[in-house]
């Protein structure tokens, strides 16, 4: 055996071994593009307590999320922006930046990653990307100096770093960008044993003729001719496509995360691949099969890391009304459907179960996103004045959690609602309400 293939069946030993011990990771990304979010402290007690969630990643490095998240053991990833990158790359920069927001709050809040930028490459900024490698160093040094160990450094890509990504074997990293930013941060990701994080999105591939391939359903497949490999779905594609890439500048090692990926449950009239079904077929089978071990073809036994997007649905982030629902809950915390990670459900994410579907004509009323707190409270006292039971949602009472105004008056609005026979007219509310035909109930707090 000659001393590079010893090496390399020593390094894929090294490597099969690591990824055997992965720990079990599903995440969430944790938006907050919405003015009818929840505090961050609730968020982070709802997801110790509610769900089978042990991670979050969040857009930038919020003080308020990085304090709620204390002493919660849910791992933390946070992100660096974009803009910030050029300046980042001067290891005094660096240091003061690890300084202000990480050492205030590490390690009771467990942060384990620090995500410089998002889709850099994408971006075209060329000030960005050039300085993004440098910038993930000097932060990675800031950490040593500091005494922070534990925490890894990487950046998330989009799929458009690929090249000849169909069929998955013949993928390769985009030939700009191989020698002068993917060979050094390949080179320093296996050096600090981090991962390559990426954005898988089958989403975007959408259509009706491949709907099964991509939504993990039963299906003829797709072919690749020069592994003889056919894929059952377009996750394990994308994901060989990545590794294929690494493999190929020699560096098949280098563990891969999913950063984000997901599915948006309602859209505009022209996203018909927008529904709830779809949300639910698409996330639930991939968290069962990325917690299953089962791997891909090309990384068998493997469990990856992934954290869905989104947490809630946004109603400020920009574009189609997709953009603003890609999330798993409402801002009152009840699920938008539920794929098994609810505890208090007792479904675990090997059996992801839909939410019962309601009875032909059944319908709800609870706030529109855009309603504030001043009239929903207001509708709260008028309810709450017309005989209405508002026990529930006192201290102790089965929907007093969460505790704040949108939940509450979500629930005595629909009390009204239902008790008041029916009529849409009695859940306008001065325009603050709106019919909906998905159930609002959650845990023990069941709506009428």
């Amino acid at each position: 055996m000659t001393t590079t293939t010893l090496t390399t069946a020593l390094l894929l030993l090294s490597t099969l071994l690591r990824f055997s011990t992965t720990t079990l990771a599903i995440g969430v990304n944790y938006g907050t593009l919405g003015n009818n979010l929840p505090p961050p402290s609730q968020v982070a007690n709802f997801l110790k307590t509610q769900t089978i969630i042990d991670s979050i990643k969040i857009f930038d490095t919020n003080p308020d999320v990085l304090r709620a998240f204390a002493n919660t053991n849910i791992s933390v990833t946070v992100t660096v922006g974009n803009g910030d990158i050029p300046a980042l790359s001067d290891e005094r920069a660096a240091r003061r930046w690890v300084a202000d927001n990480i050492k205030p709050y590490y390690p009771r809040t467990k942060i384990n990653r620090i995500a410089v930028g998002n889709e850099i490459l994408m971006s075209a900024v060329q000030d960005w990307i050039a300085h993004l490698v440098p910038c993930m160093k000097a932060l990675h040094h800031a950490l040593v100096v500091a005494g922070i160990n534990d925490v890894k450094v990487s950046t998330p890509h989009t799929l458009g770093i690929l090249h000849n990504s169909v069929p998955p074997s013949a993928a390769r990293i985009r030939p700009g960008y191989q020698k002068s930013i993917f060979a050094p941060m390949l080179a320093f990701l296996r050096e600090t044993k981090s991962p390559l994080m990426v954005n898988p999105y089958p989403y975007f591939s959408y259509a009706p003729k491949v709907a099964k391939y991509i939504l993990f359903q039963p299906n003829r497949g797709i072919h690749d001719r020069f592994t003889g490999i056919t894929y059952s779905n377009m996750f394990d594609a994308m994901m060989d496509a990545v590794y294929s890439a690494l493999k190929a500048m020699g560096y098949p090692d280098v563990d891969i995360l999913v950063a984000e990926t997901g599915w948006p449950s309602a859209g505009d009239p022209d996203q018909p691949a927008c529904t709830v079904e779809n949300a639910i077929t698409y996330n639930g089978n991939l968290i069962k099969h990325v917690t299953s071990g089962k791997g891909t073809p090309l990384m068998p036994n493997r469990r990856f890391e992934t954290y869905i997007f989104a947490l809630f649905n946004e109603n400020l982030k920009p574009g189609t009304s997709a953009e603003r629902n890609w999330g798993l809950f409402r801002p009152d915390f009840s699920p938008v459907y539920d794929v098994g990670i609810l505890r208090n459900q007792k479904n675990n994410p090997a059996n992801p179960k839909p939410s019962p579907k309601p009875a032909p004509g059944k319908k709800w009323c609870v706030p529109k996103p855009e309603a504030n707190d001043q009239q929903l409270q207001g509708n709260i006292d008028y309810v709450c004045s017309q005989g209405v039971d508002c026990k529930p949602i006192q201290a102790g009472g089965v929907c007093f959690d969460p505790n704040n105004v949108r939940s509450h008056a979500s629930f005595v609005m629909n009390s009204f609602y239902q008790s008041q026979g029916q009529n849409a007219f009695n859940c306008d509310f001065s325009q603050t309400g709106v019919l909906t035909t998905a159930n609002p109930s959650h845990g023990a707090c069941k709506y009428l």
